[in-house]
């Protein structure tokens, strides 16, 4: 026999109950290590396609029952995973809301890219300037549950500052982007391009949540976005 932590050798005991620890130091680290078990060293890191898939639970809470819903473990129970899954790849529950909104940012912003450079068209102007406003309507399943779910972090964002930084960005790019596509789509002289931008961009931002609420049909916002884009572009030779 030897002894349980040291594996030193026991000293015989005259009486009673023969001994399991060679002294009371060691005694005494078995007493604490019952108290407190050591922290088993952490399993091989999830693939990396486990944060996504992390991310996109969020997605589908937010965009069916509200943000407000998305705790740990309902997001666990969403994603197939465990809690302590998702506290593995997120530091705490406002990390990972964080994340997941700037996931689906640059999801969107793929996905978008993709349709534009499928036009037929796309070196047109005028196409790349319609279809860049399109982009913020829901007009498929995908860009209505993007839409969904950024009108539920956009309602959090207003009383948290980090959700509130990953909407607002220095400048106004996508401003910036219209109003380059009507200058160069042919502009009437008479309007301000940027004025123009603005108007474009927060007009149609309106429209989605219309389509969304099925306040307007698609025919209805279409002809309303002609409406204005024959207002303020020169008539074509």
């Amino acid at each position: 026999m030897s002894c349980r932590v040291c594996r030193g050798p026991l000293r015989p005991s005259g009486r009673g109950r023969r001994p399991v620890y060679c002294s009371r130091a060691c005694q005494a680290r078995a007493y604490r290590s019952r108290r407190h078990p050591p922290v088993p060293a952490p399993a091989a890191p999830e693939p990396a396609g486990r944060r996504r898939q992390i991310g996109e639970a969020v997605w589908r809470i937010a965009a069916e029952r509200g943000l407000q819903m998305a705790t740990v473990r309902e997001i666990a129970a969403e994603a197939g995973v465990s809690p302590r899954v998702v506290q593995y790849h997120f530091t705490d529950k406002h990390h990972l809301l964080v994340t997941a909104l700037q996931m689906l940012h640059r999801e969107n912003e793929r996905r978008a890219q993709e349709r534009i450079a499928a036009l037929r068209d796309a070196s047109d102007p005028r196409v790349l300037l319609r279809a860049t406003l399109e982009e913020l309507l829901p007009l498929d399943e995908q860009r209505r549950t993007s839409l969904r779910v950024m009108t539920a972090y956009y309602a959090r964002s207003l009383t948290d500052p980090a959700l509130a930084a990953v909407f607002l960005h220095e400048g106004s790019p996508l401003e910036d982007l219209v109003a380059a596509l009507i200058t160069a789509a042919g502009a009437r002289p008479s309007i301000d391009v940027a004025r123009e931008a603005d108007l474009l961009v927060g007009g149609v931002t309106g429209f989605g949540l219309d389509l969304l609420h099925r306040r307007r049909t698609r025919a209805d916002v279409r002809r309303t976005v002609d409406y204005h884009l024959n207002r303020i572009l020169a008539e074509q030779p």
